[in-house]
């Protein structure tokens, strides 16, 4: 039996070939209890085809995979119950109406007063009074989340999201993502794939994946500090920061490096080691010479950019 402090999720060296195509190499993964864990990816990277393995639909070609530290394709039906899963493409019937879908859901996994839970499932995704519309005649997005609440009906323990914001708008998508963090809040553990970058930063956790292979991995803050090269603060002076001001900072104790980010050179972004112990003394470099410090603020790089610098060094 697994422990109950152990990581419901684990892989170590998988690889997966199709043929002669390698779609994923060496991938050493540790999914934790209770965490909304990302795999974040442009599309082809390999992210469906780790689900496919982490939920027993695939075999990896070497490695090992455990999920509740079993095989997963070796998974008892207590296991099994414990676990929610959502595809990347539809598997639901589109010819029955949302409600007859997710009666049909329900019944599978046994779901207690499922009249109750599905009303209470489709309020929480913004479907409620839609049971009687037919599947195929609701909105891409419509469908999507009616997949997601097929996922959660059972209140599984370990939820296998495979790209479930696709197809939404940015406020939908917003939306979804908050109820994901309230159930990883409530113990749920949640492994979500998607190509939108920046949802990285509504994970707990974070890998990259490019090329088949993991890319970089930690929390948002920590790919964050690895793609700048430590924290990042944008200081904002009253006059324009002169070439000797600029090398003062530059050479200042725990700072990386400094550059100008605006035309009028006012406004000046520093790396450093430590945000908090730079903060002040930045702005008494400046008043050295003769500036005012008007404003120090840190800066978050978009993840976007992040992936895009982390991609470039393993490049470089």
């Amino acid at each position: 039996m697994q422990s109950p402090d152990a990581p419901p999720v684990r892989t170590r060296a998988v690889s997966r070939s199709f043929g002669d195509h390698t779609v994923l190499r060496g991938l050493d993964l540790t999914v934790d209890a209770g965490r909304v864990h990302g795999f974040i990816g442009p599309s082809g990277s390999g992210k469906t085809t780790t689900v496919r393995m982490l939920t027993g639909v695939l075999a990896p070609s070497s490695g090992s995979v455990e999920v509740f530290g079993t095989d997963p394709r070796k998974l008892d039906t207590a296991q099994r119950k414990a676990i929610g899963y959502m595809p990347q493409l539809g598997v639901l019937y589109p010819q029955l109406s949302i409600g007859d879908n997710l009666r049909f859901a329900a019944s599978l996994y046994g779901v207690r007063k499922p009249k109750d839970r599905i009303a209470e499932v489709l309020e929480m995704l913004d479907l409620g009074g839609k049971q009687t519309l037919t599947l195929e005649d609701a909105s891409g997005g419509m469908q999507r989340r009616v997949a997601l609440a097929a996922a959660l009906l059972h209140a599984p323990r370990l939820l296998f999201l495979d790209e479930p914001t696709s197809g939404l708008d940015p406020v939908l998508r917003r939306t979804v993502w908050e109820h994901l963090q309230a159930l990883a809040a409530d113990g749920c553990t949640i492994f979500v794939t998607t190509q939108i970058v920046s949802e990285a930063a509504m994970c707990d956790r974070v890998g990259l994946l490019a090329d088949g292979g993991l890319l970089a991995e930690g929390s948002p803050d920590e790919l964050r500090r690895r793609a700048e090269g430590g924290e990042v603060l944008d200081v904002h002076a009253d006059g324009p920061v002169t070439a000797e001001a600029m090398e003062a900072l530059g050479t200042h104790d725990g700072v990386v490096s400094a550059t100008h980010v605006d035309r009028d050179r006012r406004a000046v972004r520093l790396v450093v080691d430590d945000a908090e112990a730079v903060m002040d003394s930045a702005g008494e470099v400046l008043a050295a010479h003769g500036l005012s410090v008007q404003l120090t603020e840190r800066f978050q790089a978009p993840f976007d950019d992040v992936f895009v610098s982390l991609l470039e060094q393993q490049d470089a």
